[in-house]
């Protein structure tokens, strides 16, 4: 990790910059793949798996049989910690869903909103360097909480022809209606636009690689809503000297090792505090099976010497971080201050792979900065509001001359008759 020691203010948004790429032939490759999946359905998907993934599929969804398979596969250890995650994952996103309340703006006049479930929706499960099958609760489940009629998933099989056990078992445990073996592009085009074989939903769901999120991109274009932009895992560590060194290492490596694109950030207002985490990364990077992606990733990644930590706090609210560990002396009151992060997690022993996996929160989350703007997936992410509003002849009398004045200052005179064609019928 660089080491950068108390930058001007001026100066922080260069340093902790993300990694960026070249998108335009990123973007042009991406296109034609889309219009290949949207005109030619199934063929398109299985000419791609065949040429990307380097298997030939005929049958594109999982199979009952499949499902069998994966369960005989699954050990009883990981079966016991997916419920134990299951169960704490539904506790929190149940916990979200409210009752509407109805608000009698004026006398007469009752507005009201009710939440629906998105009929059809789409979730990618990444299988890359490694099989996400966390994902699959924390997408399935929410979908499941909300209502959804169809939940539709994605993930790429293996050499082999078939997709990740764990991923299968996740699938059928949270109730995804049906499961197909494509991956990348030709995937998230599949479930936009629908083929002979997957249908197509409403609302895509999922991390992925720069593919992936360049297919979400340019489908939202075409109309098909999507969780959020997203780009490479990261997470943000502040500590002072009440924090572990080793375990803030321990975190800054457990982002790191996702993928060499992946950036960590430590700030601190100890020079010890740096020196500890360095030496424990050296320490800890060394013992790990994707050692060699952790120190990519570590490149793109900086420690960084501020005088306060209310200076540090206003950098990573900068940053807006997709993770941010607070290890800090009174976390809690800290956490209150942050505006903008994806998931906060608060004191010493509160890694980040906690949410990760079986906290109970949601860990797809807003990454490259988005966590200005954007929320994690939550349950309300599987939903969308019909507003509703009753106006009886006392509310129409009441607000007609404020609907009147108005609309005939925007000189539309039909939304103005409206409301007087009522009024002199009511006398």
């Amino acid at each position: 990790m660089k080491v950068v020691e108390f930058p001007q203010r001026e100066d922080w948004t260069d340093i902790v910059k993300r990694p960026a790429i070249d998108t335009r032939k990123l973007s042009e490759f991406v296109a034609a793949t889309l219009t290949e999946v949207r005109l030619k359905g199934d063929d398109a998907v299985r000419r791609f798996t065949s040429e990307f993934d380097a298997f030939e599929i005929d049958q594109l969804a999982v199979g009952e049989d499949e499902f069998v398979e994966a369960e005989a596969e699954v050990t009883e250890e990981l079966k016991a910690a997916l419920a134990v995650a299951k169960a704490n994952i539904e506790k929190f996103h149940a916990a979200e869903n409210s009752a509407p309340q109805r608000v009698e703006t004026t006398p007469g006049v009752v507005c009201w909103k009710r939440s629906v479930p998105i009929d059809k929706v789409g979730l990618y499960i990444p299988a890359g360097s490694a099989p996400l099958f966390s994902t699959v609760l924390m997408l399935a489940i929410p979908a499941r909480l909300a209502g959804c009629g169809e939940i539709v998933m994605c993930s790429p099989a293996g050499r082999d022809g078939k997709v990740n056990a764990a991923t299968l078992y996740a699938a059928k445990l949270c109730g995804v209606t049906k499961v197909f073996k494509i991956g990348g592009t030709q995937a998230v085009a599949a479930m936009a636009y629908g083929t002979e074989s997957v249908p197509a939903v409403y609302k895509i769901f999922g991390p992925g690689n720069q593919y992936v999120t360049e297919a979400k991109l340019q489908v939202m274009r075409d109309g098909i809503s999507i969780d959020m932009p997203a780009g490479p895992s990261e997470v943000a560590v502040l500590a002072d000297d009440t924090c572990v060194p080793a375990f803030v290492a321990a975190d800054l490596l457990s982002q790191a090792e996702h993928g060499q694109d992946s950036q960590v950030i430590l700030v601190t207002n100890s020079r010890e505090v740096i020196d500890g985490v360095l030496d424990e990364i050296s320490r800890q990077v060394e013992l790990l099976p994707r050692r060699e992606t952790a120190r990519a990733a570590l490149a793109n990644s900086t420690a960084i010497l501020v005088s306060t930590l209310d200076e540090g706090l206003d950098l990573l609210n900068e940053y807006a971080a997709e993770h941010l560990i607070l290890a800090v002396e009174n976390a809690e009151q800290i956490a209150e201050r942050v505006t903008n992060g994806g998931s906060i997690f608060i004191g010493n022993y509160s890694c980040e792979s906690a949410g990760d996996y079986a906290s109970g929160t949601n860990h797809t989350l807003p990454t490259n900065g988005a966590a200005r703007a954007f929320s994690g997936v939550s349950t309300t992410s599987f939903m969308k509001t019909i507003t509703y509003q009753k106006l009886s002849e006392d509310g129409i009398r009441n607000l007609g001359s404020v609907i009147e004045t108005m609309a005939a200052a925007e000189g539309l005179e039909a939304h103005r008759n409206a409301v007087v064609i009522r009024r002199e019928y009511l006398g």
